[in-house]
Formats: C-alpha cells, sequence, structure tokens
C-alpha cells in the first residue's frame, strides 16, 4: 500500500518530484492509459442506454483510468493544515465544494437549456439517467468519479512534473472528453477539471479532488435529469397526445 499512496505527516507538499526512472515510466503509462481511456469512454456513450454493452463499458472505461493511475507510479492522498498547525485529511471542505459546485452548476443548467446545441448535448447525455437502472449508473458514475481522479489529478498530475500541472492535467482532461462528440461534457470537463486540479494543488494529493466529484455527480444525477427531460420519451408521450 506504501508504494501506491503517499500520506505526508506534515504540512503537505504541492510539488511532488519523481525520480528520472519513474517520470519516465510514468509518461509510458499516462500516454498508453490516455489512449485506451478516451477510446472506450467514445465507445460507452455511443452505447444504448440501459445496455449491457453500456455499462460493461463504462466500467471498463472506469477500470482502465484507475488502474493506468495505480500502475503509473506512487500516488498522494495529501492532507491540510488547521488553524493551530495540525495536519488533518480533506473531507467536510471537499464535500461542501462539491456541494456549491452543484449549486453554481444547476443554475448555469438552468440558463443552458435556452442554447438548443448545448440543451440537446446535455439531454443526450442524461437519457442513460432517464432510461437505466438508477442504481446501476450511480454505481458506474461513481467509479469513473473515483478513476478519473486517480488518473488526471493523480497520475497526469504528477507526470506533468512542477510546470504547470494543475493546467496541463485539466487540459487532457479536456482532451479525453472532446472522444465523446459531446460539447456539454466537454465544457464541464473544463470547468470541473481545473476546479478538481486547484484542489489537487491546494491539498497536495488526490483525497480532496475525489470527495468533490463523488459530491457533485452524486447530485448531478438526482437532480439535473428533470431539467432535462429525456428525448425519447418525450417523443411517445407526444405521439400519444396526438393518437
Amino acid at each position: 500500500m506504501s508504494r501506491l499512496w503517499s500520506l505526508p505527516a506534515e504540512a503537505p507538499r504541492r510539488d511532488h518530484r519523481d525520480a528520472e526512472a519513474v517520470s519516465g515510466r510514468r509518461r509510458t503509462v499516462v500516454a498508453a492509459t490516455f489512449v485506451a481511456g478516451a477510446g472506450l469512454l467514445g465507445a460507452s456513450l455511443s452505447a444504448e442506454p440501459d445496455s449491457p454493452e453500456f455499462y460493461v463499458l463504462s466500467l471498463s472505461v472506469a477500470g482502465t483510468w484507475l488502474i493506468g493511475g495505480l500502475r503509473s507510479g506512487p500516488l498522494h492522498l495529501g492532507c491540510g493544515q488547521s488553524r493551530h498547525g495540525t495536519v488533518r485529511q480533506p473531507v467536510i471542505g471537499p464535500i461542501a465544494i462539491g456541494a456549491a459546485a452543484f449549486g453554481v452548476c444547476y443554475g448555469g443548467a438552468r440558463l443552458v437549456r435556452r442554447v438548443p446545441i448545448l440543451n440537446q448535448a446535455i439531454a443526450s447525455v442524461l437519457q442513460y439517467a432517464h432510461r437505466g437502472s438508477r442504481p446501476l449508473v450511480l454505481a458506474t458514475t461513481l467509479a469513473n468519479g473515483v478513476g478519473e481522479e486517480v488518473f488526471f489529478r493523480g497520475a497526469v498530475y504528477a507526470a506533468a512534473g512542477i510546470k504547470h500541472p494543475a493546467a496541463t492535467s485539466t487540459a487532457v482532461y479536456t482532451l479525453a472528453a472532446t472522444a465523446t462528440r459531446n460539447p456539454g461534457l466537454v465544457l464541464a470537463s473544463g470547468v470541473m477539471g481545473a476546479l478538481f486540479a486547484l484542489q489537487r494543488r491546494a491539498s497536495g494529493g488526490i483525497q480532496a479532488p475525489v470527495l468533490t466529484h463523488l459530491t457533485w455527480s452524486t447530485l448531478v444525477l438526482r437532480y439535473l435529469p428533470p431539467l432535462f427531460p429525456d428525448v425519447a420519451i418525450a417523443a411517445k408521450r407526444s405521439t400519444g397526445r396526438r393518437t
């Protein structure tokens, strides 16, 4: 376990540096994982909602990010300091940030509904929540949230070195989202990726962004779908009213 996770006993370090051998290996693993993960991500959102293919591909994406991140080299959980100088694990703060981020997201979503291209893009993603099994959709979403943080804010952030790792990891995260060909997901990845990366930088590890990501994702699945009715279901209802 100690080979994968590093928990500092003092103030969190924000400039973790890999040894040269680790750095080269990490970049190789990161590159291979990115290609595989992005390909699977695009395929997963091309599958039919609530189909076995969708759940298998979604879990495969999560597994790819997670395994690639862990195999890339040492990762850091991070920690923070209280006003009295004691070291503590970030828990309440990241959860609160996730809830606040969702509040902003919810307000933005109400505005985005007026932009046809973004309205359609978000509705096409939320169809998986509308038509799928709620427990399974939630499980795959949370699994992907953990996998993404381990890979992008863990492995990619570390592979970027000490020069602009937050910006680099955010750019790579956004680039991966382009595999979905969905402008709504690309936009969300850019905004949320930046938030997660800033948390990674502030805490010195991935625990804070993991908790924020999971909180945000859970609230999105719970409260966002009603704002974007499923297109297929709406069409059937409309047809039923006309007949």
